[in-house]
């Protein structure tokens, strides 16, 4: 099936301390979302790429292509006030009829592995998202008494997470709630749909912190 991949990139970088939203920020000499965006297309030239940016984004990702002379095909629409509805509007530019993976905009380093497993599960299963081992002890717990939980089996979700296209809409197809915290748990609140694990890779880190991008840097500078 035909692959389109949605790139969320709404981030204001609180976390990160910095003025510069985080997509944008500097890896390695060139804009962190430049770098997501290679990734993906060396996976797949042909896959389509639609990024989300708000709208007072637009034209300083404009400027940024162009003083990085970065033409890798993408379509760019805007962003809502929570993920759930930038993505929603990137749905409704998408086709019928084709899978859709949703990757978050400061995640460079997944895997060519991670993206062809993934898709390829959502291909057979309606529905998959890539995650990793939890590598720490694990515990619940209020403000008075914690409890430890089974490190076997918690998992730390990935992105692209991925679905046919007529299940994604649909799942969307809804009014935001604030127990959304990603795709997969949209799909399955709204349609109670099973969601299909596949291995993700460790160096897929979602960059929002200084020392994330200290990592990323180190990440970079020895693989890319």
């Amino acid at each position: 099936m035909e692959r389109h991949v949605i790139i969320v990139a709404g981030g204001k970088g609180l976390r990160m301390g910095n003025n510069i939203p985080k997509q944008f920020l500097p890896l390695n000499g060139k804009p962190m979302l430049m770098r997501t965006i290679e990734r993906l297309r060396s996976f797949d030239s042909q896959m389509a790429i639609t990024l989300v940016l708000p709208q007072n984004h637009h034209q300083r990702w404009q400027l940024l292509c162009r003083d990085h002379g970065f033409r890798l095909p993408h379509r760019v629409v805007y962003g809502g006030e929570e993920r759930f509805f930038s993505v929603k509007n990137a749905l409704a530019t998408i086709p019928n009829g084709v899978l859709v993976g949703i990757h978050d905009g400061v995640r460079p380093f997944v895997s060519h592995a991670t993206i062809e497993n993934t898709f390829a599960a959502a291909e057979q299963y309606g529905c998959a998202v890539p995650a990793v081992p939890s590598a720490d002890s694990v515990r619940i717990g209020t403000e008075n008494q914690s409890t430890p939980l089974d490190r076997s089996k918690i998992f730390l979700v990935q992105t692209p997470q991925c679905f046919r296209s007529e299940i994604i809409k649909a799942a969307y197809n809804t009014r935001f709630d604030p127990l959304f915290t990603d795709d997969a748990s949209v799909v399955e609140i709204v349609l109670k749909k099973e969601i299909h694990l596949t291995q993700g890779n460790r160096e897929n880190i979602k960059i929002t912190t200084p020392f994330d991008l200290q990592i990323a840097e180190h990440i970079c500078q020895n693989t890319l």
